[in-house]
């Protein structure tokens, strides 16, 4: 068995939660520690508007994992009546990060999960969220992933609006 001084260990911060200092590629896989990476989004929660502009920058950029992480960061931090939409939308993310891994089957997965996270609210949801927009992205990418594979992917296809009134994305 090896002693402790030779196996990695998680980062930590001061409340003893587990934090992944090692540095990220643009889709989030890890690095060497001593390599250069992309900078990380913040663990912190953001408010609604923030979340969601930063959110939609990252999905711009190419970068559906760090917005992953700014939107899981909301849905931990969301009233009880929000945590779905915000769930929903980081599983969208994750599953955006899958389909540019060249996951097909997670991508699938969790575009629809998140997609079906999102059923319980409007068309045009809470802090402009374009619910109806996401769902449908969601099941157009799903349905081009089923019949193309992951692989014909780019990272403008992970660009979907999250946001009614932004112009940017799908």
């Amino acid at each position: 068995m090896p002693d402790a001084s030779s196996t990695s260990s998680r980062d930590r911060d001061a409340a003893g939660r587990a934090r992944n200092a090692r540095p990220r590629d643009e889709l989030g896989r890890p690095l060497p520690r001593q390599a250069s990476g992309i900078p990380g989004a913040s663990e912190e929660a953001l408010p609604p508007a923030e979340a969601l502009s930063t959110a939609q920058q990252l999905l711009h950029d190419g970068r559906p994992f760090h917005a992953h992480e700014v939107l899981e960061a909301a849905w931990k931090a969301a009233p009880a009546g929000e945590r779905d939409l915000w769930q929903g939308l980081a599983q969208v993310a994750v599953g955006l990060t899958h389909a540019l891994r060249g996951n097909s089957r997670g991508a699938v997965a969790l575009l629809r999960r998140g997609a079906d996270k999102l059923t319980g609210y409007p068309a045009h949801g809470p802090h402009d969220v374009d619910v109806a927009g996401v769902r449908r992205s969601c099941a157009e990418l799903a349905a081009r992933i089923e019949a193309s594979g992951a692989g014909a992917l780019r990272p403008r296809d992970a660009d979907i609006r999250l946001r009614v009134n932004d112009d940017r994305g799908r």
